[in-house]
């Protein structure tokens, strides 16, 4: 550990150059973590700046309670009285987070070369896994909604299609739309193909008399914090 603290033993609050160099790190190292986090990422100007924060924030009370049990303990017991009433974050978030929270520890503690070590090789893990996208669903799994007249008998009836442009489909759902005059089901389907072929939306449509079809990706709920 870098003795970067000149307090006596009755005094830990740390002398001024040493506070300033470690905020002024805290400060850089928490712009390089916020912009490895928006790399090809969605995000929010809010946690944006909660990234940039953090750091600063975790290693000034960490250099205040050095060494002080006391003190320590209080904080402890003030954080555990902090709730987040934001909504839920996606794992990323959460991960950024935690790692800015080290990254403050870390610099509050007066290793400083440890956390730009740590900086180096978080950022550097980060950005490769969203360089050779880590991660991502590569299957062909589409929703397929496909709406139907009331009087239309839906089941079976476009099973022949599917199984000519899907590995596998399911009906997971059939509601009811347009006052209870039309029907609106909903497929999980994997497709044979990268692509949506043509032929296959045409001959849903020549089913269904042309009404509303429409096929997407699973959407996963990603709220922000």
């Amino acid at each position: 550990m870098f003795e970067i603290f000149t307090g006596n033993v009755t005094n830990y609050m740390p002398a001024v150059n040493s506070f300033l160099l470690c905020t002024l790190c805290s400060i850089v190292f928490g712009f390089a973590a916020a912009a490895t986090y928006m790399f090809k990422n969605k995000y929010s100007k809010n946690m944006a700046v909660t990234l940039v924060l953090l750091p600063i924030t975790v290693q000034v009370i960490i250099m205040v309670v050095s060494g002080n049990i006391g003190a320590g303990i209080a904080v402890a017991g003030a954080f555990s009285l902090v709730r987040f009433r934001s909504v839920p974050g996606n794992a990323r978030d959460i991960g950024s987070l935690f790692s800015c929270m080290a990254l403050g520890l870390i610099i509050g503690m007066g290793y400083l070369f440890y956390a730009f070590i740590f900086l180096l090789l978080f950022s550097a893990t980060n950005l490769l896994l969203a360089r050779v996208r880590f991660g991502i669903d590569r299957t062909n799994t589409r929703i397929l909604k496909i709406t139907v007249p009331e009087n239309l008998d839906y089941e079976g009836l476009f099973d022949d299609i599917l199984t000519k442009y899907t590995e596998s489909f399911e009906l997971n759902k059939v509601k009811t739309t347009n006052m209870d005059n039309l029907y609106k089901l909903t497929y999980n389907v994997r497709l044979k193909y990268s692509s949506i072929p043509k032929e296959f939306i045409d001959e849903l449509r020549c089913q269904n008399g042309n009404l509303d079809i429409s096929i997407s990706r699973e959407t996963k709920e990603c709220e922000e914090l």
